[in-house]
């Protein structure tokens, strides 16, 4: 077609792309200068120098000419083995996005429902339509009447919608990115007895959280876990994900992951992190625990802002202001924050990740100036 408004030119190369995918918008985020950068909930504390020359010296000693092994399985023996479940259903990827898109890939037929808590990680639908799903939103609710009350799933709603629809898969993002909410085991549980489609739960922030979903796995064969390497173990750098399943889905879905997936590299990494975890990783947890209770407190003692409780490693904050006018503020201090009031129910919302004690400061000051 090339009347206007009537899609691309014959001669466009652009008319071979599936209309689906045109009308998607960009997942992105131009760089920008700065200090601080508060804005991809990412972990502010690096890992020792002494860390990284164990991980570069063992990938000094690997081969760089041959593949690395089709299937990781000593970091999937590894896996498994913090998160209580059987090697044969965990899956690594190349961060857990990767792993999300294979899985609706294997589960979504062109026209399935797919049932999402909104507002939430913005890639979601993306991927699900995608892959020819159909995506039927559920709105999270006030959790108060306050404006610092926050958000919290609506789980009779997410039930109805499910049975309503004949969802093919529930997917919830606990803690949820961008608001913080959480839902609690009762939650997960109604959705895995009262609904029949896979019940696939983000975890990507579960370290931060009072509770995983992990030991449910046994019990109920079609819930879907996603973790990553990228928030609390501070490898956003590596791009390593995994996803935990019910043995079967795991065979299943592993036929569309791509070969050879995972580096060497950051399988070898990944691995020597799982090593020293108790060592070098959970006390960063807890200090990042005890950072955000803290910052929380410096930003609800600031007139206009209300942060929302939050069980992850970031802050939804609700602001007086417009956001674009903290966010400049913020930026001419050299302070990268987010802005979320575009999203469903989040309007005068910004999202700031918790840094450490200089970082935290900066985003304080930025928002009392």
């Amino acid at each position: 077609m090339s009347a206007a408004g009537q899609g691309p030119a014959p001669d466009d190369p652009t008319a071979l792309v599936r209309p689906v995918v045109r009308a998607l918008g960009h997942y992105t985020l131009p760089p920008r200068p700065h200090r601080v950068k508060v804005n991809q909930n990412e972990n502010p504390f690096e890992l020792p120098a002494e860390f990284k020359a164990e991980v570069l010296a063992a990938m000094s000693a690997a081969p760089w000419g041959r593949y690395p092994d089709f299937t990781p399985t000593g970091l999937l023996e590894r896996l498994a083995a913090r998160a209580g479940w059987t090697p044969d259903g965990v899956l690594a990827g190349n961060g857990s996005n990767e792993l999300l898109s294979v899985l609706f890939q294997a589960t979504v037929e062109p026209g399935a429902t797919v049932v999402l808590a909104v507002p939430t990680f913005s890639l979601y639908p993306t991927m699900i339509r995608v892959a020819g799903g159909e995506v039927c939103p559920v709105p999270l609710v006030p959790a108060g009447p306050g404006p610092g009350d926050g958000l919290v799933f609506d789980v009779d709603a997410l039930v109805a919608s499910a049975r309503a629809s004949a969802a093919r898969l529930v997917v919830v993002c606990s803690p949820n990115n961008p608001t913080g909410s959480f839902l609690p085991e009762a939650g997960v549980l109604r959705l895995l007895e009262e609904t029949d489609g896979l019940v696939v739960v983000d975890e990507a922030y579960h370290e931060f959280a009072p509770w995983n979903a992990g030991g449910l796995l046994a019990r109920h064969p079609r819930l879907v876990l996603l973790r990553t390497f990228s928030k609390a173990l501070a490898l956003a750098g590596l791009r390593v994900g995994y996803l935990l399943a019910d043995p079967r889905l795991a065979r299943e879905l592993d036929k569309v992951r791509l070969p050879y997936n995972l580096s060497r590299f950051s399988t070898i990494a990944a691995s020597a992190a799982l090593d020293r975890y108790d060592e070098l990783l959970a006390p960063r947890t807890a200090r990042l625990l005890a950072l955000r209770a803290g910052l929380a407190r410096e930003i609800a003692a600031i007139p206009g802002f209300w942060p929302w409780p939050s069980a992850a490693n970031f802050l939804c904050v609700r602001s007086e202001r417009p956001p674009r006018e903290v966010l400049a503020t913020l930026d001419a201090r050299g302070v990268l924050a987010r802005d979320v009031s575009g999203q469903p129910l989040l309007a005068g919302c910004l999202r700031v990740s918790v840094g450490d004690e200089l970082e935290n400061a900066e985003v304080v000051a930025g928002m009392r100036e």
